[in-house]
């Protein structure tokens, strides 16, 4: 395995922001990912792994390692006890995967529509949108175990699956890479219409009882609406989508926020367990910083105020600062601390 150099990882990522990789490999299939791996062990460098790169931000300065592009591919499809198991591998591109499920009238998608990036990373982060998680259908993850260079299978509940979180995300960060996943998915299953944006939109077109086409195509029009649609003509594409993640509290929190909110109408979603969902785009606007807004080369998208958008010129730190300036309005004005959703390499996360 020959890497190669000082390749810009801005160009890997949405963002478009970060400094180079010293070593940097494509990675075809599984054979490849171990000789990778044995290869920075040989080297003394650590390894890092780039799925499609819709959700990093990486370092101003760079990665003094080996970075790792995933570019597995292959999918496989089986039926077995009324239900469809379809396997991808981590290379394969999410969203086109979606497209293919809903034409052949597999349910357990339809709401995951328009997402970017790689199969790989929708376990990682328990991806979800409009209603539905990935974790509802994942069957099987395959996993390189990069400590005992062991090919691992985790079942569903081995996968420690949270809000926009799981096993691989948050115990060990980087341990392992994701070869392939497994997901059992509904033939001739009835779309999934949980989300208010979504009904409406179906309302809007008189669509009362929408099809798995019709509530892809509605989830796609909505987020290509808030340029959440990857789109080469969009002034707000470089971004991460949502930058945070939408707050979780205990209800017995909530009186508080609600208080210094000084608005009913607050939105707010109980959960189970005794806690509550608040949205993390209505308290940034509240807190002054409105869709659109710019400091310098970043700024909110100005369609979305959970995006943060990077412009021409704009570093990493910029990106990074600005996500910190957020935070502590939000902090100050609600006493409600935001997560980041990306990932970050090389940079402290805010």
């Amino acid at each position: 395995m020959i890497p190669l150099e000082r390749v810009r990882l801005a160009e890997h990522c949405t963002l478009g922001v970060g400094g180079p990789a010293r070593y940097f490999v494509e990675a075809h299939d599984e054979a490849a990912v171990l000789a990778a791996l044995d290869w920075a062990r040989g080297q003394r460098v650590p390894i890092r792994v780039l799925g499609g790169g819709s959700n990093l931000v990486v370092s101003d300065e760079g990665i003094d390692g080996l970075v790792v592009k995933i570019a597995l591919r292959g999918v496989d499809t089986r039926e077995a006890h009324g239900a469809v198991e379809l396997t991808a591998a981590a290379g394969e591109p999410w969203d086109p995967l979606v497209q293919l499920t809903v034409a052949r009238g597999w349910a357990g998608f339809e709401c995951l529509s328009g997402i970017p990036g790689l199969v790989g990373a929708t376990p990682m982060q328990n991806v979800g949108a409009y209603g539905q998680d990935v974790s509802e259908t994942v069957m099987l993850v395959r996993a390189l175990d990069t400590t005992t260079r062991r090919i691992m299978t985790f079942e569903n509940r081995e996968c420690r699956f949270g809000y926009r979180d799981s096993l691989f995300r948050s115990d060990e960060p980087g341990r392992h890479v994701i070869l392939s996943v497994a997901y059992r998915l509904r033939p001739g299953g009835a779309p999934t219409v949980r989300y208010a944006d979504v009904e409406k939109e179906l309302a809007g077109r008189g669509i009362g009882r929408p099809s798995l086409a019709e509530v892809r195509e509605s989830v796609i029009a909505i987020r290509r609406s808030k340029s959440m649609v990857l789109d080469a003509g969009d002034a707000n594409r470089r971004s991460c989508g949502s930058f945070f993640t939408n707050p979780i509290i205990p209800v017995a929190e909530l009186t508080a926020v609600e208080a210094r909110a000084g608005d009913r109408a607050m939105p707010r979603w109980p959960l189970p367990g005794g806690q509550v969902k608040l949205s993390a785009a209505w308290l940034i606007e509240r807190a002054g910083y409105p869709r659109g807004r710019a400091d310098g080369p970043v700024g909110l998208s100005t369609r979305h105020a959970l995006a943060i958008v990077a412009h021409d010129g704009a570093t990493a730190c910029d990106v990074v600062a600005f996500a910190r300036r957020i935070q502590a309005a939000v902090d100050a004005r609600f006493g409600v601390r935001l997560t980041p959703e990306p990932v970050f390499w090389g940079v402290a996360a805010p």
